[in-house]
């Protein structure tokens, strides 16, 4: 079972640990057990009960070595469980001799754990909960109140996740498509409880960019950025969604684009395009407009057909439409989006918006109704409804 404290850094006497020092120190601990020879599951739950020993002990005596401390006792913790299993015998030899600290493979420790919670056995879902785990260093409970389940559940998964890679070693080099593929579901989940996944997602990208130097990660960590500065105008007081267009932009993070930009532009020098690269592009575009009318939509079309040329993924294509009925009129991003599955996850809202651009606001109005009935959230279907009440009240006025 996935274990952890509830609230990692709540101690006794009212004091408190550095809770986000901790988080920081989760994976290269688990990484040195992992390398020791210790598989990965009873190593994570060893430096979870080291995490708890740490809240108790360390308020009132701060060790000098935090990441020492923590190997030392996450070691002994699974020493102790290790001897108690019928299969002492045959492991004791390995376990018994506890090597020197070695603290200089705490980076490479820490990406090849990257790596294993992205292992291609684990499904999107379980990658993304034992990355927060075990990289991010999240209790099981904090995780599931972020993705809104029970921590009964959440933590079966974890349980699932973790005998999977059971046995997997840090022996072979891993995929950081795949790991940045994680991140970016990571970053989609936005927030809820007490985690904002979001800020979360940025900071393990930024971690993995410091480590890997890789272009498609720095765009990644640029796209985030990205979007993220524009998350204070993205909701009214009552949580209602304000589309881009509607949007204050003086409530824009100015200093996260700034940053965004210049993280995207070193990445784009080094002359590799890749998807999320193409992506942040596509949104440094529009935070650099001033306004919505000033958004230069000719070039946010090129870099969808450069994005389309990379992956030729349907999504990007109904984007591209929308943004060819800006570029070149809404008649022509209705021939593009002809083009398109219908039944593709928004494509009857783009229609909508296309249509009411086109000056047929009836066809808008049903479309947005339909749109609605198959929005995937709330706050999306009642955007969608009040656009098709307010086509309604102008037709009928």
């Amino acid at each position: 079972m996935a274990r952890g404290p509830a609230v990692l850094g709540r101690a006794a006497h009212g004091h408190r640990v550095n809770e986000q020092l901790l988080r920081d120190l989760v994976p290269a601990v688990i990484g040195v057990l992992v390398r020791r020879g210790a598989d990965f599951a009873p190593a994570e739950d060893a430096v979870q009960d080291a995490l708890v020993e740490a809240v108790r002990v360390w308020p009132d005596d701060p060790p000098r070595d935090p990441k020492g401390w923590l190997v030392t006792v996450a070691w002994r913790k699974f020493l102790d469980a290790t001897r108690s299993e019928n299969s002492r015998r045959q492991r004791e030899e390995r376990v018994e001799a506890e090597p020197t600290p070695d603290p200089g493979g705490a980076l490479d420790d820490t990406l090849q754990l990257y790596f294993l919670c992205a292992h291609p056995s684990l499904s999107p879902a379980s990658s993304v909960a034992l990355t927060l785990r075990a990289v991010g260093g999240l209790t099981t409970r904090q995780i599931a109140q972020a993705y809104l389940v029970p921590e009964a559940t959440m933590a079966q998964r974890i349980s699932r996740a973790k005998r999977t890679v059971s046995g997997v070693r840090f022996n072979q080099p891993g995929d950081v498509a795949t790991v940045v593929r994680v991140l970016y579901l990571v970053f989609n989940e936005g927030y809820s409880g007490d985690i904002d996944l979001a800020a979360e997602a940025i900071r393990l990208t930024r971690q993995l960019a410091a480590m890997t130097n890789h272009e498609e990660v720095a765009g990644l960590l640029a796209l985030m950025l990205l979007h993220h500065a524009r998350r204070p105008a993205r909701a009214r007081a009552d949580g209602s969604l304000v589309p881009l267009a509607e949007q204050d932009r003086s409530l824009w993070d100015t200093k996260l684009i700034a940053e965004g930009v210049d993280v995207l532009q070193t990445a784009l020098a080094r002359d590799r395009l890749g998807e999320f690269q193409a992506q942040a592009a596509i949104a440094a575009l529009h935070a650099d407009a001033q306004t919505a009318e000033e958004t230069d939509w000719v070039q946010i079309v090129e870099w969808y057909d450069e994005l389309v040329r990379l992956t030729d993924n349907p999504v990007a294509r109904l984007n591209r439409a929308v943004a060819v009925g800006e570029a070149d009129g809404p008649q022509a991003g209705l021939t593009a989006l002809a083009e398109l599955d219908p039944a593709l996850p928004r494509h009857t809202a783009a229609a909508a918006y296309l249509h009411e651009r086109a000056g047929d606001p009836a066809t808008a109005a049903r479309l947005y109704a339909e749109a609605a009935h198959a929005a995937p959230n709330l706050p999306e279907r009642e955007h969608l409804t009040r656009q098709a009440a307010r086509l309604n009240t102008q037709l009928r006025n």
